[in-house]
C-alpha cells in the first residue's frame, strides 16, 4: 500500500504553533493549492488542504513562514475523529507532513504576489539569494553556510544519524 502526498501551495494564514504536554512542538496550517484547470469564468479554483507538522520542522515553519508564503509539503494523508465540546463526533482528514520545504523567503511573499516561478532560487556562491529566512535586511551580504566560521570538525556519532 502507498500513502504519499506531495503538495505545493501558499499558506492561507500564519501557522499555529503549539506544544504538547511533553514539550513536543506541533504546527497546524492550511495551504491553498491551485487546480491545474480553469472554471467556466476562466479563473483557477483552489483546494484548501489542512496539514500538521511536528517537532523542529513545526518550529521552523512557524518562525520563518507566514500567510502567503509558498511551501512544498511531503507527507501522508491521515483521517481521525474526536468528540467535540458538544459531544458530537468530528471527522478530520489532514496531511501529516514529513517535511515542509520553504520555496521562498518570508519577505518575498508580502506585497510581491506570484512572480511567475516556483519561488525557489538556488544558492549562488555568497550572492544574496531570495532565501534569507527570517532576515529583515536583504541588502547585507551573508554566508549561507552556518558552519563556515567554526573551523572545527563536526562530531556526529552514527547513533545520531536518522539513516
Amino acid at each position: 500500500m502507498l500513502n504519499r502526498v506531495v503538495l505545493v501551495g501558499r499558506l492561507t494564514k500564519d501557522p499555529d504553533l503549539r506544544y504538547t504536554p511533553n514539550g513536543v512542538a506541533v504546527a497546524n496550517f492550511t495551504i491553498a493549492v491551485n487546480r491545474p484547470f480553469s472554471n467556466k469564468q476562466g479563473e483557477q479554483d483552489a483546494d484548501f488542504i489542512n496539514c500538521v507538522v511536528w517537532r523542529r520542522a513545526a518550529e521552523n515553519l512557524a518562525n520563518f513562514m507566514s500567510k502567503g508564503s509558498q511551501v512544498g509539503v511531503d507527507g501522508r494523508l491521515q483521517s481521525r475523529s474526536f468528540d467535540n465540546q458538544e459531544g458530537k463526533r468530528v471527522f478530520v482528514t489532514e496531511v501529516v507532513a514529513d517535511s515542509v520545504q520553504f520555496l521562498e523567503s518570508k519577505g518575498s511573499s508580502q506585497g510581491g504576489g506570484n512572480r511567475g516561478g516556483s519561488g525557489y532560487q538556488p544558492n549562488q556562491n555568497q550572492q544574496p539569494s531570495g532565501n534569507n529566512f527570517g532576515s529583515n535586511n536583504n541588502n547585507q551580504q551573508r554566508n549561507d553556510d552556518p558552519f563556515a566560521d567554526q573551523g572545527e570538525p563536526i562530531d556526529i556519532s552514527d547513533d545520531d544519524l536518522p539513516f
